[in-house]
């Protein structure tokens, strides 16, 4: 099952109490304070684990809780510092306050850690408090409290090329001929209910993640049909690359109406790489392949289920990727 939404309830540990307590021993006369400081309680702990790629575990774990810090004792002893509450998730997720709307942390880099919720600090034991002139201070502080929140996970795919297109475009196909994966595939609308990740290799032994992501209707940036399922995750592709069905009775139309729905949810989404296919073109004549009916505005056109075109398609995907990632390795200037 994949689960890229989650809300969890999350808290720190409590500090422990400091001690108050006197030493008493035979022969010692007046051996004073000798309370010791309470520990410190646990934090809460978000770990990227690069072996997950769902939020399924948080969906089945809501209550998140650290453990408190021991109680300071005598001969100035410091409690035990609580144990902290680590929760992993998978690379590309956005951790908000339920509440006020406010992003907590953006987890992208494998073992990135994120310490959302410090535990309260431990008490100060009486010992802290012995002066030249208060040699018997009867003060010991309490632990302090830990922090409590309503956290809300949402999964964002971190993939290098993402599919745009209606459903039933082709994605899915495509991406079983490019790749290794496995998605499903049949003749009915909104076939891919969740989105799917292949590996792509090139030639020169390098390779990008394409991911198929559940088709795109008009008033998706609204939710309609499954549209916030779509576009949360294809705002971290490096490129996009839209998939036109040259069957449909307006090829044209539909490719500007993709490029309205990512501009009323993001108009950043447009700034990105794109390549545009006109897919699907075993079903028209021969004569007519080479120019698919979308206003000359189609960079290449393939056929999955033939094969046609998808070398070059690999390629120029290729191309683009490595241009992105090589933009933003380089330096901004200042």
């Amino acid at each position: 099952m994949f689960v890229d939404l989650a809300r969890i309830y999350a808290r720190s540990g409590d500090g422990g109490n400091g001690c108050k307590s006197f030493r008493r021993e035979k022969y010692v006369p007046r051996g004073g304070p000798d309370g010791g400081d309470g520990g410190d309680g646990g934090d809460v702990v978000f770990v990227v684990d690069p072996r997950l790629n769902t939020l399924l575990d948080c969906r089945y774990r809501q209550h998140v809780r650290a453990d408190r810090g021991a109680h300071g004792m005598g001969k100035k002893r410091t409690g035990k510092r609580g144990r902290d509450a680590e929760l992993r998730v998978p690379s590309g997720t956005v951790v908000r306050d339920a509440q006020t709307g406010d992003l907590l942390a953006d987890l992208t880099a494998d073992g990135q850690r994120a310490v959302l919720l410090k535990g309260g600090r431990g008490g100060r034991g009486n010992a802290r408090f012995a002066t030249p002139t208060n040699r018997a201070p009867e003060r010991a502080d309490p632990g302090g409290k830990g922090q409590e929140r309503t956290l809300e996970l949402e999964l964002k795919l971190i993939a290098d090329v993402g599919l745009v297109g209606h459903p039933n475009a082709g994605k899915s196909t495509l991406l079983s001929r490019i790749s290794a994966a496995n998605p499903k595939v049949a003749d009915y609308p909104f076939t891919t209910r969740h989105p799917n990740l292949g590996i792509v290799r090139l030639e020169d032994f390098d390779s990008f993640v394409v991911a198929d992501i559940p088709g795109l209707i008009d008033g998706a940036h609204r939710g309609k049909g499954l549209g916030f399922q779509f576009l949360r995750h294809i705002e971290r592709t490096r490129v996009l690359l839209f998939l036109i069905d040259v069957s449909s009775p307006s090829p044209e139309g539909d490719l500007q109406a993709l490029q309205k729905e990512l501009a009323c949810f993001n108009p950043d989404l447009l700034k990105k790489p794109t390549l545009i296919a006109a897919s699907k073109i075993d079903l028209l004549p021969p004569q007519a392949r080479q120019a698919p009916h979308l206003g000359g505005r189609a960079d290449l056109a393939i056929s999955s289920a033939t094969g046609e075109g998808l070398r070059d398609l690999v390629g120029r995907l290729g191309e683009r990727v490595k241009q992105s990632r090589n933009a933003e390795r380089e330096p901004v200037a200042t």
